[in-house]
């Protein structure tokens, strides 16, 4: 491989601040912040928005949508019975 062409592949901590969760993989991301992990180590850490711990597919917690009202405004607003 040639040298100083691609970026640093190591250790990263993603962190979904909106319900704690965290875990460490390796990526070539960089960032300025850092934590502790659990091995006492000190990674850089990236927060997201949306992690599986947080995201409705994955938790269960899905909004469930009103199929049969939809339809019945729909054809109330257009005028079709």
């Amino acid at each position: 491989m040639k040298k100083n062409l691609h970026p640093a592949y190591r250790p990263v901590v993603f962190r979904d601040p909106s319900v704690g969760y965290a875990f460490l993989t390796r990526s070539t991301l960089a960032s300025d912040q850092t934590v502790e992990w659990e091995d006492g180590r000190t990674y850089p850490v990236v927060d997201v928005d949306v992690s599986s711990a947080s995201h409705p597919f994955y938790t269960g917690r899905g909004r469930i949508l009103d199929s049969a009202g939809r339809v019945e405004r729909f054809n109330q607003r257009y005028g079709r019975k």
